[in-house]
């Protein structure tokens, strides 16, 4: 079955691409045995800083995409069903059937909108620290202090989300090849009509 087209997919990688870059150079520059290894901190600090200023350019390219319009609406909603997830998700109910989804499960929603607001907080954040000129010596403590705590909140973040993909080939293969298997879909998202 039809999962994701390759405007999506390329969003997707784009995307985890620059992730990376942003959560490997923000580790060498706080952890002193990480930036001893790797040396060069000036040019650790531009691909940190660029790489954060790029980071929302693949989504708003995404935006010229029908079906990454398309998939935004669905993720940014939830229905009845997503609570009945949530819920079964709380208890551990593994049960296929007392997790119904659509397109996307109610975990995968809450983690895109929090990894998109926590985008937005890193960049502002960022950019506070970065012109310093431009703001007041109070405001640029505290932007320090939000982006490192979010910085290892976000690496937290993104290290389950790496772990429940690696749990589920399947849903890969939806990422890599736009493909996955009608009984996947069917027994994870079994109200996801494509």
């Amino acid at each position: 079955m039809h999962r994701f087209t390759r405007a999506e997919r390329w969003i997707h990688r784009t995307t985890a691409a620059l992730m990376g870059v942003c959560v490997a150079t923000a580790a060498c520059l706080y952890l002193p045995q990480l930036a001893e290894l790797v040396g060069r901190r000036e040019l650790v600090v531009r691909l940190h800083e660029w790489a954060g200023l790029a980071l929302p350019v693949p989504v708003l390219t995404g935006l010229a995409s029908r079906a990454f319009r398309a998939d935004l609406g669905r993720i940014n909603r939830f229905g009845p069903h997503d609570k009945l997830w949530l819920r079964a998700a709380l208890r551990r109910d593994k049960r296929p059937s007392s997790r119904p989804a659509g397109k996307f499960n109610a975990g995968q929603k809450i983690y895109a909108a929090w990894i998109a607001g926590a985008t937005l907080v890193m960049l502002g954040t960022g950019l506070m620290m970065w012109f310093t000129h431009l703001t007041p010596l109070m405001w640029r403590t505290s932007a320090t202090f939000v982006h490192d705590w979010l910085a290892l909140t976000v690496g937290i973040v993104l290290a389950g989300h790496i772990g429940m993909a690696l749990a589920d080939p399947e849903a890969r293969r939806g990422l890599r090849t736009g493909t996955v298997g009608r009984e996947w879909a069917e027994r994870e998202h079994p109200l996801w009509r494509p």
